[in-house]
């Protein structure tokens, strides 16, 4: 029973124990677990920093102070100025296509039974280091079509369109009643009908002459019309065959274009048969007989990949190559958490897919494409591997970024001071940034 003293007075819980410190400590045991961290912190980003602040204000070997003048050549050296403008098109491409590419992916793989296969392949460059990149895409942008893959489809594709000549080296050779013109070359003396011609050519390897190329045969006269005979005037063996004539082992150029032409005006044309043979009209009485520059033309080689106006693309080829797999993975993270039910509810509105992804999906993915924009720009400020091993010692300047420039700088011509200068440039570019997706970070994490 309870007493009269306490009769009609609720008791009061007892305040919680304060709970003890796992580590018995506070402040103090934190601050040792921290000390390694920092100590490394400092040692590898805050002294570096303040170096390179310090050395970009001193000249070349360091004993004068240089004030600003590092700084100024910044915008004055023309190295460098090239390589500020190749930055600032890798900062508005790269990333920007990244990030779309990555989103175009994240959202189709939606659709697609094998989607965790295609997103494992699209994502497996992200395995590959900078270094094996660069030497792939060397590789792949290599001019030689027989070895860069680049080129090798182009050529493919042109030569579908464009058939290149199968006789890019034939030239007359000792005796020939040709001589140049235009680019191809014409007869000495005019023909006439119910005579054969004969117009003989060397320089043509046996293994690169047409695949339908049979034995040469001389033509036989027929009235009214002139006929003739284009072949592989050579045999091989010392002192074998005859020039002038065809020999039981020489070609006819299959294929090789005849044009008879007066006063500078074609009359007439025809090709040769596989056995080197032709027949003109009688219209072509009295011309002289032209093998056209067409006959002649060089095969086509493809693009220049890496010369000086197609290299600073070409490797943004690659870093998308590479990036669009890490791109994705994130937008596809994104686009995980978007509610369904406004997907289908804007279906079932009339809202055709184009619009939904337009006006909905991508209005939702906005942050998660900001901040993969943001980490990819201040990834590509930095880039410097790529451009180091693709771009080749011709085309490297015209190449050049900024990370680049300061290797180049502080290594190769001895120019420390302005290195640092162009470090700490960075450094300036870089910060903005990296406050932005900071910012960006936890204005996410308050929601």
């Amino acid at each position: 029973m309870a007493s009269p003293a306490t009769a009609g007075v609720s008791a009061t819980p007892a305040a919680p124990k304060p709970r003890k410190s796992v580590t018995g400590t506070r402040r103090t045991v934190a601050a040792l677990f921290l000390l390694p961290a920092l100590v490394l912190l400092g040692a590898l980003v805050v002294y570096p920093i303040g170096y390179s602040l310090i050395r970009s204000l001193y000249n070349a070997d360091g004993s004068g102070f240089a004030g600003f003048d590092n700084y100024k050549a910044i915008f004055t050296d023309d190295s460098i100025r090239t390589a500020l403008k190749n930055n600032v098109i890798w900062v508005v491409f790269a990333p920007t296509v990244s990030t779309a590419l990555g989103l175009v992916f994240a959202v189709l793989t939606e659709r697609v039974r094998w989607g965790t296969a295609f997103k494992l392949v699209v994502f497996m460059p992200m395995a590959i280091s900078m270094l094996a990149a660069g030497i792939i895409f060397r590789l792949v942008y290599d001019q030689d079509p027989d070895k860069g893959v680049a080129n090798a489809v182009w050529v493919g594709v042109h030569d579908t369109f464009a058939q290149s000549s199968a006789f890019p080296n034939a030239h007359p050779g000792r005796e020939s009643p040709l001589r140049p013109d235009q680019g191809g070359f014409i007869t000495e003396a005019t023909v006439h009908t119910g005579r054969t011609v004969t117009l003989p050519l060397v320089g043509v390897a046996p293994d690169q002459m047409p695949d339908g190329a049979e034995k040469a045969v001389a033509a036989e006269p027929d009235p009214g019309k002139i006929t003739g005979t284009t072949w592989q005037d050579f045999t091989r063996g010392k002192g074998v065959g005859r020039l002038g004539s065809p020999d039981p082992s020489e070609l006819g150029y299959s294929g090789m274009r005849i044009e008879a032409v007066k006063n500078g005006v074609v009359v007439a044309s025809t090709k040769a048969a596989a056995d080197g043979t032709f027949t003109l009209p009688a219209s072509a009485d009295g011309a002289r007989l032209r093998l056209p520059a067409s006959n002649f033309k060089q095969p086509y080689n493809g693009v220049d990949w890496l010369g000086p106006s197609l290299v600073t693309p070409a490797i943004i080829g690659s870093y998308v190559w590479m990036w669009a797999g890490f791109a994705m993975v994130l937008i596809a993270a994104g686009l995980a958490g978007v509610p369904r039910e406004l997907l289908e509810a804007a279906r079932v509105d009339g809202a055709t897919e184009w619009q939904v992804f337009r006006k909905i999906t991508v209005p939702l993915l906005a942050p998660v494409l900001a901040v993969v924009t943001v980490t990819l720009m201040i990834n590509v400020l930095k880039v410097f591997d790529l451009v180091y091993i693709i771009a080749p010692g011709s085309s490297q300047d015209d190449a050049n970024v900024l990370a680049l420039e300061l290797y180049r700088k502080g290594f190769s011509e001895g120019q420390p001071g302005i290195a640092s200068a162009i470090a700490v440039f960075l450094l300036l570019l870089v910060i903005p940034v990296m406050l932005f997706n900071v910012r960006r970070l936890r204005r996410e994490e308050r929601r």
